[in-house]
């Protein structure tokens, strides 16, 4: 009889602790998918810039936890963490543990919960540089992007876009190879580059209509900026906010590196600038000095992208107010082995409506 009183109990237990859950997770639920766009002509990305304070998922998960697609299911407060980790010589580690990290937020070593690595498909966007700087390497540039459209497995989704004096969406995102080929048949080159235009507007764009966690812009370019509104700034205050890692591939003039008499050669400028969007980004720069580089680079990308480890935690800091955290993940060295450890230099924390503040925005044009 006592026995069965206890029985009694727990199941009464178990069935409260149920009925508190249910709203939780109705509340956490992903939302409804949303009509693809027509392809070139319809809606434009910036009629949505508004919602982005309210919507953004962000470095933050604010109650989201991943299933095996990478889809986001539940609430919790842990931030999510995409790391790759590589040893001096730039070739992937992917056997380590969570004793092997550590996480930095502000400075402050933060209490691991998890690290896990699994083969995740990718919502990303391949961001073509067709101004008239680019006239002599359209060829090459496109047989690039072809190199990264062979990479895609059967759950990733792709868009592509262009960028002259303004970005241009060329190709809405599509699960479909044959038709990221022929919009990359369809490209051409003229007028001004607006590079960072172009990496502020597709990277808001990756982040409200990508359907996958795991999101990225691989942006090929000769790194040559001239024409855009915003300032380099306003563009890494816009990446902290979006969950949105940047590949960028640098086809750079190395004529253009003779120092000028103002400072830095044009080529140095243009390395600077990309390899401090993909750092800042939790991404990666690439500067071939060859075409026949670009399907091991491809290859590469779409390597690192799959298989990064994912480190959550519960911040120590679980104030709401609106503020940048700083993050570093340090890894354990092995066997003599200098590791390095990519990822996101920060995220901004929600504010008391579990909102994140809102960045300059600029619209994909269709």
């Amino acid at each position: 009889m006592y026995q069965s009183k206890k029985i009694y109990s727990a199941m009464i237990g178990v069935l409260i602790m149920l009925a508190l859950l249910v709203p939780r997770v109705s509340s956490g639920a992903q939302d409804p998918p949303q009509p693809p766009l027509p392809k070139k002509e319809q809606q434009n990305p910036k009629d949505a810039k508004d919602k982005k304070g309210a919507q953004r998922q962000g470095a933050q998960a604010d109650d989201q936890q991943l299933d095996k697609d990478g889809t986001i299911k539940l609430d919790t407060d842990l931030v999510l963490l995409d790391v790759s980790v590589v040893d001096i010589t730039n070739n992937p580690v992917f056997d380590l543990k969570k004793e092997d990290f550590a996480v930095y937020e502000d400075k402050i070593q933060q209490t691991i919960e998890a690290v896990s690595r699994e083969e995740v498909p990718l919502s990303f966007g391949m961001v073509i540089d067709t101004s008239g700087s680019m006239r002599s390497k359209l060829q090459i540039v496109s047989d690039s992007a072809l190199d990264l459209v062979k990479q895609m497995k059967q759950d990733d989704e792709a868009f592509l876009a262009q960028f002259k004096a303004e970005p241009e969406l060329v190709q809405d995102f599509t699960t479909d190879r044959r038709e990221l080929e022929d919009a990359i048949g369809e490209l051409f080159t003229s007028g001004g580059t607006s590079l960072l235009d172009a990496i502020i507007a597709t990277a808001d764009y990756a982040q409200e209509k990508g359907k996958r966690r795991r999101k990225a812009l691989i942006v090929i370019t000769d790194g040559l900026e001239k024409n855009s509104s915003v300032k380099e700034k306003e563009v890494m205050d816009a990446l902290k906010e979006d969950e949105v890692q940047i590949y960028l591939v640098g086809f750079i003039d190395e004529e253009d590196s003779e120092k000028s008499y103002f400072g830095k050669s044009p080529a140095k400028k243009a390395k600077d600038l990309l390899t401090r969007l993909a750092d800042d980004s939790g991404g990666r720069a690439f500067f071939p000095k060859d075409v026949s580089e670009m399907p091991a680079i491809a290859a590469q990308i779409a390597k690192e992208l799959r298989t990064q480890y994912v480190v959550s935690y519960y911040p120590t800091n679980d104030k709401r107010d609106g503020t940048f955290r700083s993050l570093k993940v340090n890894v354990s060295p092995r066997a003599n082995r200098k590791l390095i450890a990519r990822t996101r230099q920060g995220y901004y924390a929600r504010n008391e409506k579990g909102q994140l503040p809102t960045a300059v925005r600029r619209g994909v044009k269709n």
